[in-house]
């Protein structure tokens, strides 16, 4: 049976949504407290684990990062099927658990097994926040319309640039007191009370916020409905300006600390004084620009329905110049540059994960998710310090002018994708192989379902 339309007007969300997405929303800033914290104790891990400091101690030291992203990535396709198909609360409750447990591991290195263990309980944090990472915004589609997606799902992701920079603080003042690894237990009772509260969270049926309700059911995506992703422009040109940004933002976050600390002769400040600005910057600039770009992207969504990508793809542009400013300011200007560049950095990321929700088809949105996770790091955040590192070593100049190039592009792609985003949108609820497309999109195969 073909799927209708959800209408574009409901606004109500289902019952049980709002302390479904603050569950998810506090989940969420465990995480990023959880990344982040590793990186706040790192000189203190060094300084244990490498007392002799051998010349190769910062590369086995960066392989903790490496591991945590290659596992993150590698799995979550995986994990983006089981979402499509068991119950997603289990999947988070579980994912919550296993990563909660394996950071909790992470401090006993301080004790006993040292950079082995280490490093085998971050590839563990990685494959437990693989699990998490495309379910929980495919239950918050689920429970929220279309005409509510981007803010929502702003809020949700809010929780970047807070747990974030909490992770720093959190990691720091904690190392600082009792030592590194207590950094490391602190977050494990908080995020094992959390997954068992996800096993007592009903699974919300697939598809109940973009499917009028009465007509049809959703049924499972078979092999050949995957190959329908990368016949929806909106999503391929989205997957491709999020890796973009994503570079970026990998880039910025990684190198400027050190740009401005050293390669500026510290006329900007010490390391100390630049990580406090940037980690201040990047809170305010990033919440506020999360939660501005996701209302935004709702409020001008009658007026023009690709409001999603137009949004995004304006505030990335105007962070360009932003980006080179920063290069040859000094103080105070720096700072407001600064500001002004994270917060057009950090405005798509409600918009876009709202374009990847809403043309992708409930029964695969798991794994629409799961593979933009894969392409975004691939291409993102797990490539751009290496190669900006790399062109940095000759001119730091023109490495941010490539970060200033992918913000462009990704801007160029956000806007490509306005001429498709109405169409796949309405298209998306009935999007299964062999069913009937709005417009006439093809599609894939000729089995009628």
């Amino acid at each position: 049976m073909a799927l209708k339309d959800a209408s574009n007007d409901v606004t109500t969300p289902a019952r049980g949504a709002r302390s479904a997405l603050v569950l998810l929303l506090l989940i969420n800033l465990f995480n990023y407290i959880d990344r982040y914290v590793l990186a706040a104790v790192e000189p203190d891990i060094e300084k244990q684990l490498f007392p002799n400091h051998p010349p190769n101690a910062e590369t086995w030291m960066g392989l903790l990062a490496t591991a945590f992203m290659v596992s993150y990535m590698i799995t979550a396709p995986l994990f983006g099927w089981l979402v499509d198909r068991t119950n997603r609360w289990v999947i988070v409750g579980a994912s919550v658990v296993m990563w909660s447990i394996a950071t909790g591991c992470s401090g006993l290195a301080g004790l006993a097994g040292g950079f082995t263990l280490l490093l085998i309980t971050r590839l563990f944090v990685g494959i437990g926040e693989a699990g998490y990472g495309p379910a929980a915004p495919t239950l918050i589609s689920d429970m929220y319309p279309i005409a509510r997606r981007g803010a929502v799902l702003s809020w949700f992701y809010m929780a970047i640039p807070v747990g974030s920079a909490l992770g720093y603080v959190l990691g720091g003042q904690l190392s600082q007191r009792f030592g590194w690894p207590s950094a490391f237990y602190a977050v494990v009772l908080p995020g094992l009370v959390l997954g068992v509260w996800c096993f007592f969270k009903p699974d919300p049926p697939r598809g109940q916020s973009d499917i009028s309700a009465g007509h049809g059911t959703v049924r499972k995506a078979n092999a050949a409905d995957y190959g329908i992703l990368l016949r929806t422009p909106s999503y391929v040109l989205n997957c491709a300006g999020m890796a973009a940004m994503t570079f970026a933002i990998g880039g910025i976050s990684f190198w400027i600390p050190k740009y401005l600390a050293v390669e500026r002769g510290g006329a900007i400040g010490d390391l100390k004084h630049v990580t406090t600005m940037f980690g201040a910057i990047t809170v305010v600039a990033g919440l506020t620009a999360t939660l501005a770009g996701g209302l935004a992207g709702d409020k001008l969504r009658k007026r023009f329905p690709s409001s999603y990508f137009l949004v995004s793809g304006i505030a990335i542009l105007i962070a360009c110049p932003f980006i080179l400013l920063m290069l040859h300011a000094e103080r105070p200007w720096i700072w407001v540059y600064t500001f002004l560049a994270v917060f057009f950095l950090f405005f798509n990321t409600g918009p876009t994960n709202a374009v990847l929700a809403n043309v992708t088809h409930p029964s695969m949105r798991g794994t629409a998710f799961a593979f933009n996770i894969f392409i975004i790091h691939a291409f993102g955040d797990a490539a751009s310090p290496p190669i900006l590192g790399k062109i940095g070593h000759y001119s730091w100049n023109a490495a941010f002018g490539v970060v200033a190039g992918m913000t462009a592009l990704a801007g160029v792609l956000w806007l490509w994708g306005c001429r498709y985003l109405e169409r796949d949108t309405a298209a998306a609820p009935m999007r299964l192989n062999g069913e009937a497309q709005p417009g006439g999109f093809p599609i894939v195969g000729n089995d009628k379902q």
